[in-house]
């Protein structure tokens, strides 16, 4: 499900991935200027909750995108302040961003449900669903509704690329459905 926001700067999901990508961009602590007493007394904020913070350009090119598949924190707020801190800042991919970028940049949040195990991939949608391939030590992850991925079989082939899986023997391939919340 895509959650577009009507003012994506009151979001809270919004507010905290924004503030910790800008923070970072300008090498500040991703945490500065924001109190945790803030978002503590927010039910929707402190589910334990895997999610992945991805950056873009204004003309919509990935920027960074970092995510955990398993909660890493107690608490949401605190796994977006760190994805949004390492999409900034540690995707391989890319330079850390500047701060000119942090100001254009266009941000969302992807909260993922836990991830289910597929037999067979009739069960997969890419416009529905995230996939999670497995082989071994090696994991790859690609996140439901992407341009450009318009079949199950395609996005197997990213996500065992992004893995370097060379084959679809003895894989693993988990499904998952998120909620994004984007600026755009």
């Amino acid at each position: 499900m895509i959650k577009k926001c009507d003012d994506p700067e009151k979001h809270p999901y919004i507010i905290l991935a924004r503030k910790s990508v800008e923070n970072t961009a300008n090498k500040l602590d991703p945490c500065n200027g924001i109190d945790p007493a803030e978002f503590v007394s927010v039910p929707e904020l402190n589910i334990k909750r895997a999610c992945f913070v991805s950056i873009k350009s204004r003309t919509m090119v990935l920027r960074g995108c970092i995510g955990t598949v398993t909660p890493s924190f107690e608490a949401i707020w605190e796994e977006i302040i760190s994805n949004a801190h390492a999409a900034a800042c540690r995707d391989p991919r890319f330079p850390p961003l500047s701060p000119r970028e942090a100001e254009e940049c266009i941000i969302s949040v992807d909260v993922l449900e836990e991830p289910e195990l597929i037999l067979d991939l009739s069960e997969l949608d890419p416009k529905l669903y995230g996939v999670v391939v497995e082989k071994g030590p090696r994991r790859g992850v690609l996140l439901p509704d992407l341009q450009g991925v318009t079949s199950s079989r395609q996005q197997i082939e990213i996500a065992m690329k992004k893995a370097n899986i060379a084959s679809l023997e003895e894989i693993t391939v988990k499904r998952f459905k998120v909620s994004r919340f984007s600026e755009r």
